[in-house]
């Protein structure tokens, strides 16, 4: 046993390195082979003992000492096992070098199904992490913008403005002339452009509270 750890750490250390070490030595009598076979849902895959107990705690690693699990094997003598072999290539690359490398057409969440299955906890942290990453990143997509035009005359700027709902920004005031005209009192309209961040989909906008303001449905067109 000790002589195994020995190796196994120290391939695992020229392995950090990029160097790659055959032992050749030959197991004692009485050792299990040490090439494996697998037969993942009809998929043939080759490894060694010495891979499949990279994690101890892993379902291939209790497979191959064949404790507790008496597997059925099909007829060259590969372990059969019924899972997606799609996301096996993966779990068996990681179990080599360490690393999760996929297509750019592998689902993460596929690896991941995997991975729990065959109990792999080092895998299934690092698909996680890169599960939530991605969350993340979609989460910064910048929010798209909705735009509403009030009217109002220039008494009534400084109170629509103030009572605007949470959320709306103002953006834009523009003079579209005097509406009327009585004496001195020469009331100026405005049109007022606010916008609102929307997070959520459009099916939201329906329970937006009404504005304050009174928004009428068509613009005055100005000459």
């Amino acid at each position: 046993g000790g002589m195994r750890m020995m190796m196994e750490s120290r391939e695992e250390m020229e392995g950090a390195v990029g160097l790659r070490c055959t032992w050749d030595i030959s197991p004692p009598a009485g050792t299990p082979a040490k090439w494996v076979k697998l037969n993942v849902g009809g998929t043939v895959f080759l490894t060694t003992r010495q891979t499949l107990c990279r994690e101890q705690k892993s379902f291939l690693c209790r497979l191959c000492q064949g404790e507790e699990l008496q597997s059925d094997r099909d007829e060259t003598g590969a372990y059969l096992i019924d899972r997606d072999p799609t996301y096996f290539g993966p779990i068996l690359n990681f179990l080599r070098h360490g690393k999760l490398v996929l297509d750019k057409d592998m689902a993460e969440e596929g690896v991941l199904e995997e991975a729990e299955f065959y109990n792999i906890g080092p895998l299934i942290r690092i698909i996680k992490d890169r599960l939530e990453e991605k969350d993340y990143t979609v989460t910064q997509v910048p929010p798209k913008h909705v735009y509403r035009v009030l009217q109002c005359q220039e008494e009534e700027l400084t109170q629509m403005v103030s009572t605007m709902s949470d959320g709306w920004r103002f953006e834009q005031l523009v003079n579209i002339g005097s509406s009327y005209n009585y004496g001195n009192e020469d009331q100026t309209e405005f049109l007022c452009v606010v916008s609102k961040e929307l997070y959520n989909p459009p099916s939201a906008l329906s329970s937006e509270p009404s504005h304050k303001a009174k928004v009428r449905p068509t613009l005055l067109s100005t000459c």
